[in-house]
């Protein structure tokens, strides 16, 4: 039962059976934003429920592939997100029939999540998505970064502008959200020119916040990203080491012996005959 389970589980036929529930759920989910008719409302919620049961399928037999070790399931990140979403769905179905508005959106939002899930199983859509967890504690530096640069030139911008363009620089938090518009490069020109016709010298602030935040930031974001990207390139193109078992070892141990028997064997015909 365990092997007919593990074969089900890691069979490719089945990982495309889930692709294609997920790709179709999705595109219920969004059928059923529009006005349509009630029996098609009916088709897509038994989609949906055959969705749902052949999830609590797939939980249950990688399971059984596991037992009896069960907790092992649950140390993969992938299969504890799926236990937890596919558990709040079956709770949200039994017990909150039908959802109210905000549990009808998150239900939503943690089935498209799970889309997600199947959809890593793409090869290269999971390297992306490796690459993007792989770069979050990057990002998050550079994140923190930027956040000081933009704080120090709020700061500035507030003390030096705020009298002429109390709109746009009257205290920090508008400042830093006209940065941050600048920063974006939406309509910045018009940001700078009102100043810049009482600060002449104001295009250096703008000049050198742009370049800081919009240039230099932006590349550092994405040579981490291209660099985690090409960690996870070669970790995926690094052969597996198997380790050697034991009656690998042992049947090299007496090769081994074999050939030091027969080259001993030759060292005291050849003394023989001298």
């Amino acid at each position: 039962m365990r092997g007919l389970a593990n074969r089900i589980v890691h069979a490719r036929m089945f990982e495309y059976l889930l692709v294609v529930l997920f790709i179709g759920c999705a595109a219920v989910l969004g059928l059923l934003s529009f006005s349509i008719d009630e029996q098609y409302e009916i088709g897509a919620g038994l989609f949906l429920l055959l969705t749902l049961v052949v999830l609590v399928l797939e939980v249950i037999l990688k399971m059984i592939a596991l037992s009896p070790r069960v907790d092992r399931y649950f140390r993969d990140g992938w299969n504890a997100f799926d236990f937890l979403a596919i558990s709040f769905l079956v709770i949200s179905i039994v017990a909150l029939p039908p959802p109210a508005p905000s549990y009808g959106l998150l239900i939503m939002l943690v089935r498209l999540l799970r889309l997600l899930r199947g959809l890593s199983t793409v090869r290269e859509l999971h390297l992306i998505l490796s690459t993007l967890i792989r770069s979050v504690p990057s990002v998050g530096h550079v994140v923190i970064l930027l956040c000081i640069i933009l704080y120090a030139y709020a700061l500035v911008g507030h003390r030096t502008f705020g009298e002429h363009d109390p709109a746009r620089w009257g205290d920090l938090g508008v400042s830093a959200l006209s940065l941050f518009q600048v920063m974006t490069m939406d309509d910045w020109v018009g940001i700078m020119h009102p100043v810049i016709e009482l600060e002449p010298l104001a295009w250096i602030y703008f000049v050198s916040f742009l370049m800081i935040s919009a240039f230099i930031v932006a590349n550092i974001l994405i040579a981490v990203v291209i660099r985690n990207l090409e960690e996870a390139r070669k970790e995926r193109l690094q052969p597996l080491e198997t380790p050697t078992s034991r009656e690998e070892i042992l049947q090299e141990l007496r090769s081994t012996q074999q050939a030091l028997h027969r080259l001993e064997q030759e060292i005291r015909a050849r003394g023989k005959a001298a």
